[in-house]
């Protein structure tokens, strides 16, 4: 795929910066499907960086390209997901370690972008996580299965190397990649 398809934002009503953990797939893929609404959506596993985003009518090349020189001089970095954690009950997902350069890439984006407050400011505390599933789409009896077998099949590495901006709708399979930004050292 090209650094950038400006055409994925045909149709899409929702945008987001995420860091893409291909590595969690084969631990967490299959319960995602099952428990996840974002994989339903086609969001590969993945740390959010900013959810949402811009709307995709303000999604520009000139914002493209904000973004990249943003972005690219901070450093990739390796992780490494050895902890299964829960907000109440309701969501269960992997902690990553370290945690502090995921939020300082949050706190790159929004000091940039501070119309686009993480989770819409939902949250006054943004904890980086990669969710495997919730009772949005799941029993917690099926989440609490998933969080065993998980725990069981950690730790996860991982090297984070790009923040890719992602765009879609609430619909099946409807989310694609719009850019990816590699991170210095990528």
């Amino acid at each position: 795929m090209a650094e950038t398809d400006m055409g994925n934002l045909a149709g899409a009503t929702e945008t987001a910066l995420i860091v893409p953990v291909p590595a969690a797939d084969a631990v967490v893929g299959a319960y995602r499907q099952a428990l996840d609404h974002a994989a339903v959506w086609g969001v590969p596993a993945h740390v959010t960086i900013i959810y949402p985003f811009l709307p995709p009518d303000k999604i520009t090349e000139a914002v493209i390209g904000e973004l990249r020189d943003l972005l690219a001089p901070a450093g990739s970095f390796p992780c490494v997901f050895s902890r299964v954690s829960w907000f109440a009950q309701d969501v269960v997902w992997l902690a990553p370690d370290p945690a502090e350069p995921f939020r300082a890439l949050t706190r790159l984006v929004w000091s940039r972008f501070p119309e686009c407050p993480p989770y819409g400011g939902a949250h006054p505390e943004v904890i980086p996580h990669l969710t495997v599933g919730s009772t949005r789409r799941g029993e917690l009896s099926a989440l609490r299965r998933a969080a065993a077998d998980v725990r069981g099949q950690l730790p996860v590495r991982a090297d984070v190397d790009r923040v890719r901006l992602i765009a879609g709708t609430m619909g099946v399979r409807s989310w694609r990649t719009v850019a990816e930004f590699a991170l210095a050292g990528a």
